[in-house]
């Protein structure tokens, strides 16, 4: 399949971008699971992640590039999705509570898992979308994307990808970075502490700069915490205490879809280390490209992740795919590649030898990678 590059004005039409508006159509999926109950129950998890999996053998890749001319008002159809998705995702989270815990047909082993096939679209969807709002300059993009982290209880997350990931990818200091041959069930309790100290010491570390304490209310922590806590609060209104353990599920596992996306991210890519602390600049090759058409169209290009590294200001409509000459690959979209994680022993057998390849392909002259596998070279400098 060739390349092709997307004139600005074909990029800002409605029907190029309503692609990426599938997501949307979870929200009345939800609501129909909750009101019907039994085995309905099961068709968010099915639809995110086989619908798309199917989807992605039949459509193939998309391996077309944005123009980077492209404008703020070329992808206005594109921005609008992620801002409308933030007030769908609450009136839909406590909508349920309110209404799960007093459906008289929903059973509580109906009522734990249509929970969490809502924490799959908050996780899946959700996160990716505060993902891409965080990295936006503008105050209310911002502001939404502390939102939704704030109603999956993962706040830390802005502090520890924007001063910590992207600054220290691929190195010891990353602790997203998954190793080489380190399977998820030991990452997974590994990320969720040192995630959460190192963004709060990032965070410490920016107000010491400027003299002032960890307790100046300047720390975006005492706003995640009120989030937290507000929404804590409202769930307790809502639900009950029902309504409480209900919101934590989907709340836990919106977390473990997003570090299962994290582990896959990076698996085994490392930045050369130059000597004393020094490490090479970030490229596209340090993250594991996937250009397939569907399930980019359900995470809005986050797949393009070698791009997304390498530029981390781009839109999701203008990041660009790269080939297999400029980055790594991955065999299968994000919804294979995560149920794949979750199996060790399958994961190794698929992605050990392409790192590999990745090693002898970039740098044939290193020999010993055994402080990369362990991530015992000396950390980057601050």
């Amino acid at each position: 399949m060739a390349s092709r590059i997307i004139a600005p004005q074909d990029l800002a039409r409605l029907s190029r971008a309503l692609p990426f508006w599938l997501s949307l159509l979870l929200i009345p999926l939800a609501w129909f699971c909750a009101t019907q109950g039994g085995w309905t129950i099961a068709l968010l998890p099915l639809v995110t992640w086989y619908l798309f999996s199917m989807l992605d053998a039949v459509l193939g890749l998309n391996l077309d590039n944005a123009d980077l001319e492209a404008t703020e008002a070329d992808l206005y159809w594109y921005r609008l999705v992620t801002l409308i998705w933030a007030p769908l995702q609450f009136l839909t989270v406590f909508g349920l509570i309110y209404y799960a815990t007093r459906a008289g047909h929903l059973g509580t082993a109906e009522r734990i898992f249509l929970f969490f096939g809502v924490g799959v679209i908050t996780g899946t969807i959700g996160i990716n979308y505060s993902h891409e709002l965080m990295h936006q300059r503008n105050k209310t993009e911002r502001f939404l994307a502390d939102f939704m982290l704030g109603m999956v209880l993962y706040s830390h997350f802005r502090s520890e990808h924007l001063l910590v990931h992207h600054r220290h990818v691929g190195t010891p200091r990353d602790t997203v970075t998954a190793r080489y041959n380190e399977g998820f069930h030991r990452f997974y309790p590994r990320v969720l502490l040192e995630s959460l100290t190192s963004a709060f010491q990032a965070e410490k570390n920016m107000l010491a700069r400027k003299r002032l304490p960890w307790t100046d209310p300047r720390n975006p922590f005492f706003k995640y915490w009120a989030l937290q806590a507000a929404f804590l609060l409202l769930a307790l209104l809502l639900g009950g205490w029902s309504g409480l353990g209900l919101f934590l599920i989907q709340a836990g596992v919106a977390i473990w879809q997003l570090e299962l996306v994290n582990y896959i991210e990076h698996y085994g890519l490392t930045r050369k280390h130059l000597g004393g602390g020094k490490y090479e600049h970030v490229q596209p090759r340090h993250s594991w490209n996937a250009a397939h058409r569907a399930s980019n169209w359900l995470l809005i290009n986050l797949q393009r992740h070698s791009d997304h590294h390498y530029k981390p200001d781009r839109r999701f409509p203008v990041l660009q795919t790269y080939g297999a000459k400029d980055a790594p690959q991955l065999p299968y979209g994000y919804p294979v590649m995560t149920m794949a994680a979750m199996v060790p022993p399958l994961w190794r057998r698929i992605m050990n030898p392409r790192v590999r390849k990745w090693r002898e392909t970039y740098y044939p002259e290193i020999t010993d990678w055994k402080p990369y596998n362990k991530a015992s070279n000396p950390p980057p400098r601050l």
